[in-house]
């Protein structure tokens, strides 16, 4: 079994090919700011894909190191360096990202996103890919709906941000229904997790955060449009570069097991959710 939701993400003035830059530029930046002290995103491979179906694209594979932001408890029973593993294929505007749990074979994570010029009134988006499956269909307001104080910064806040280059912002109530240009971003997101008993309350939980981290990332890129709205592809590919082998330093000197270390511990262990992940794309 499994649990489905279509998310609806819509940006106020950010067309489907300009956004193509402000995505790339909003994951590189915001890994990098979640990533300290050993803890958060390293970069593994990131490179051109082809798929026979898709066409060119990019595979990104992540390690999302989290430890310290396990509860005491789950931190005596999971390795010194735990990790989620995190693969994105990205042939825009169309991704796909996958994530699992080494030491929860049973636990994965699937979502697909398609990028439209519309306010999010694609119903049938979907249709193909969910046709047999249950779902539940939620919106996501950046400029109203509330994300966890512990992650809010005004600076960042669609109500209050105001564009320097394009004239973009300050989001009022409606704001979905009254301005142009609009853009949505479509996200069929699949929890899995096959252990009875705990499997619709992990997989509800897993889609809440989900949803936080979604809603907090697509604010952030419409906040740091004036940082992103000039660069080329080859710019951002460029940061994305410099930003992944920034963030690796950040992660990866910090490490004192090895990844086979990691690897040799027994898959039976209690693999935790937990609140930070970047699945973005």
């Amino acid at each position: 079994m499994s649990e489905n939701c279509l998310i609806f993400t819509s940006h106020r003035g950010e067309r489907v090919t300009e956004y193509r830059i402000g995505q790339l530029y909003m994951i590189s930046k915001h890994s990098h700011e979640q990533s300290d002290r050993g803890e958060g995103v390293e970069v593994v491979q990131n490179e051109p894909y082809e798929d026979p179906n898709h066409g060119n694209g990019q595979l990104t594979e992540k390690r999302v190191y989290l430890n310290s932001k396990l509860p005491s408890w789950a931190r005596a029973v999971v390795p010194k360096i735990f990790y989620v593993t995190e693969k994105a294929w990205n042939y825009y505007p169309y991704t796909i990202t996958a994530l699992q749990c080494s030491f929860l074979p049973k636990f994965s994570i699937h979502i697909e996103t398609k990028y439209e010029d519309n306010k999010g009134s694609n119903d049938s988006i979907f249709d193909k890919e969910a046709k047999d499956l249950e779902r539940e269909v939620c919106f996501i307001d950046i400029a109203s709906d509330e994300i966890p104080e512990r992650y809010y910064k005004e600076s960042e806040d669609p109500k209050y941000f105001k564009s320097q280059k394009t004239g973009r912002g300050q989001l009022k109530e409606g704001w979905r229904e009254t301005h142009q240009p609009i853009m949505c971003s479509y996200k069929l997101v699949t929890v899995k997790f096959e252990v009875w008993g705990l499997q619709t309350r992990v997989e509800q939980f897993v889609h809440k955060v989900v949803r936080d981290i979604l809603l907090i990332g697509h604010r952030q890129a419409f906040a740091w449009v004036d940082e992103w709205y000039d660069m080329t592809m080859d710019d951002v590919r460029e940061y994305e570069k410099n930003m992944h082998e920034k963030t690796n330093i950040k992660v990866c000197n910090q490490h004192s097991s090895t990844v086979d270390e990691i690897e040799s511990h027994a898959t039976a262990r209690v693999c935790p959710f937990l609140s930070i992940l970047p699945i973005l794309t």
